[in-house]
């Protein structure tokens, strides 16, 4: 029954009167909705371009953000930015564990389902240094590799990737009713145009796990590349014909097999 604290993970928090309509403004998902559970979002560029994703809870009047731990500092100064004259306070909330938990009871705290899959299982904040774990971060993460999702700048080029390559869409991490927010054009006209040309997918590996970034080829053409990775199982960021293709590919010296999850919907063959 694994529970695994997560400690490349950090809590922001967006406190004030103004945090949901601010927070509203700026991010892929309705925040609003995060009363009920955890809300999955994305920071994007105004030209739609992915630059940060991160869980979003309520804890009375504040949000609290669980993003990776080495953007906090650029979440803290990017959101800050835009504060102008709304009545908010953002800054790194220390003293909380980010907790998962996946085929267990989740332990007492503040979270509920994880939103973009119900196999992913729970993600709860804790007090740091409250649960016993009985699995660690590696453990969770060969667990999210199995199940196709992705892990922020692990998987994601900040300022390149488009949310619907990384399937924000199918696991929930875009609201298309809410109204405007930053990057939301170009991410409405990917989706209604079929603009989509390249999807992140896991990809089972056969060999050495090639360090990320390495160019992955289909007949000697690249086709993508290799993103994060444990063992035998990882992410690729590659072109749909190279999906479809059926066929293994070379990433440095091993081969790749792609392997879309159950979960994902590629584009129409003549859309790609």
């Amino acid at each position: 029954m694994p529970i695994a604290v997560l400690p490349d993970r950090a809590v922001i928090a967006v406190a004030g009167p103004d945090a949901t309509p601010f927070l509203q403004g700026l991010v892929s998902n309705d925040v609003t909705l995060a009363a009920q559970g955890p809300v999955w979002a994305a920071l994007l560029t105004p030209q739609g371009k992915w630059l940060a994703d991160f869980f979003v809870l309520r804890d009375g009047d504040r949000l609290l953000l669980d993003g990776e731990r080495g953007q906090a500092a650029f979440l803290v100064q990017h959101l800050a930015r835009y504060r102008l004259r709304a009545k908010v306070a953002i800054a790194e909330e220390a003293g909380l564990d980010v907790v998962a938990t996946w085929d267990a009871a989740p332990p007492a705290g503040l979270g509920g389902r994880d939103p973009r899959l119900a196999e992913a299982g729970w993600r709860v904040l804790c007090p740091a240094g409250s649960v016993a774990a009985d699995a660690d971060a590696a453990a969770y993460d060969r667990h999210r590799l199995r199940l196709g999702l992705p892990d922020g700048s692990r998987d994601l080029e900040s300022g390149r990737t488009v949310l619907l390559e990384a399937g924000f869409d199918e696991l929930h991490g875009v609201s298309w009713t809410k109204g405007c927010y930053m990057g939301q054009e170009l991410t409405a006209r990917t989706r209604y145009r079929g603009l989509v040309k390249r999807r992140l997918v896991p990809v089972a590996v056969d060999g050495v796990l090639p360090e990320p970034g390495t160019p992955v080829l289909l007949d000697d053409a690249e086709v993508g590349t290799i993103r994060s990775g444990r063992g035998e199982r990882a992410m690729a960021l590659l072109r749909i014909e190279a999906i479809r293709a059926g066929r293994p590919l070379a990433c440095g010296a091993a081969v790749l097999h792609p392997d879309p999850p159950p979960w994902m919907v590629l584009p129409q063959a003549d859309a790609a």
